[in-house]
C-alpha cells in the first residue's frame, strides 16, 4: 500500500521545466500588466495622440486563434499516437505563427505610414514598445515550434514523452491569450 501512496504523491508534482515555464509566463504577464497600466496612467495626463488600429490586426487575431486550435489538435494527436496528424498540426501551427508575425509587420508598417513612430508622442512609443515586446515573445514561440518540428522530423519517435510538446503548447496558448488581451486593450484605448 505504501508504494501506491508514493506513486500518487509523485503524480501530483509538476515537472520542473513546466514549473519554469509557468514562472516565466507569470513574469511576462506582470511585465505586460505594467506596460498597460503605465499606458493608462500616461494617457490620463494628456498630450495623447489617438490612432486607429489597422484592420490587418483583426486578420492576425484570427490567425493566432486558429494556431491555438491546431496546437491543441497536435497535442491530442500526440497523446493518441496519431503521429502523422501530429506532425502536420505542428507544421501548420508553425506556418500560422509565421503568418501572424507577417500580418503584425504589415500592421506596424500601416501604423508607420499613418505617421505613428516609436520616437513620436508617448502614446505612439507605448504602442510600439508593447507590440514589439509581444512580437519578441511570438518569435520565441515560433523558434520553439521550429525546433520541435525539426527535431521530430530528424528521428523516429520511439519514446513518447509529451513534456516538451506540452511546454511549447502551453507557451503558444499563452502568447495567444496575451495577444487577445493586448488587442482588446488597444481597441478600447484608441
Amino acid at each position: 500500500m505504501e508504494g501506491v501512496v508514493e506513486h500518487t504523491a509523485q503524480k501530483k508534482k509538476i515537472h520542473p521545466q513546466k514549473f519554469a515555464m509557468w514562472l516565466a509566463m507569470a513574469s511576462i504577464t506582470m511585465m505586460f500588466g505594467g506596460f498597460t497600466s503605465a499606458y493608462v496612467v500616461r494617457k490620463a495626463q494628456g498630450n495623447w495622440v489617438f490612432y486607429h488600429l489597422p484592420t490587418i490586426f483583426w486578420s492576425s487575431t484570427a490567425v493566432i486563434l486558429l494556431s491555438s486550435v491546431t496546437m491543441a489538435v497536435a497535442v491530442r494527436s500526440f497523446r493518441n499516437r496519431k503521429m502523422l496528424l501530429y506532425g502536420r498540426m505542428v507544421g501548420l501551427t508553425l506556418v500560422l505563427g509565421i503568418l501572424f508575425g507577417v500580418f503584425q509587420y504589415i500592421g506596424f508598417k500601416e501604423l508607420y505610414n499613418q505617421g505613428i513612430k516609436i520616437s513620436g508622442n508617448p502614446s505612439e512609443s507605448f504602442l510600439f514598445v508593447i507590440f514589439i515586446a509581444h512580437l519578441l515573445h511570438i518569435a520565441g514561440g515560433v523558434i520553439a515550434l521550429l525546433i520541435k518540428f525539426l527535431m521530430d522530423r530528424r528521428k523516429n519517435i520511439k519514446v513518447y514523452n509529451i513534456v516538451g510538446l506540452e511546454i511549447v503548447a502551453t507557451y503558444w496558448h499563452f502568447v495567444d491569450v496575451l495577444w487577445i488581451y493586448l488587442f482588446v486593450f488597444f481597441l478600447a484605448n484608441q
